[in-house]
């Protein structure tokens, strides 16, 4: 009988994205965060001060605390609408647990850190990429092994 596969590592995952990191420092105005998620087609900022993760943004921060309230995303800084002190995961942790972290806390984005410094964000679409290829990956080892059983069951 075939062994499933394990996901891929987080490392890996992150790997097939594009490089870098996006961020932006907590004293810059919320248009500027939101005009760099435009450009990047992204939904969510690291804040950073200097190469602390102090937070992140998000469309969702800004549409429920700016938009939401009367205030200008011209005259609103970032540290005043971040989700300060974010969940985050390892390098050490699997594909299936951050899956689980973000259902459970209601979180889209995911910082991953190695100690103190982020090495890159996972969102809810690289993880459901992840799971469904995983499955397709594990469901063509089965279709494989039924057709190698039914193959030598043949020759009886």
């Amino acid at each position: 009988m075939t062994i499933p596969q394990p996901y891929r590592s987080i490392e890996q995952v992150l790997a097939a994205k594009r490089p870098g990191r996006l961020a932006i420092d907590p004293d810059e105005p919320v248009v500027a965060a939101l005009q760099m998620m435009a450009d990047n087609n992204v939904g969510c900022l690291l804040v950073m001060q200097a190469e602390r993760l102090v937070g992140v943004i998000s469309e969702r921060d800004y549409a429920r605390k700016v938009a939401l309230v009367g205030k200008t995303s011209k005259d609103t800084l970032v540290r005043e609408i971040m989700t300060p002190n974010p969940y985050c995961v390892s390098a050490a942790n699997s594909v299936p647990e951050c899956m689980a972290l973000m259902t459970e806390k209601r979180v889209r984005h995911l910082p991953v850190v190695d100690g103190d410094r982020v090495i890159g964000v996972l969102s809810i679409g690289d993880i459901v990429k992840e799971v469904i290829s995983h499955h397709e990956h594990v469901i063509r080892g089965l279709e494989i092994e039924r057709l190698r059983i039914l193959g030598d069951s043949s020759s009886y």
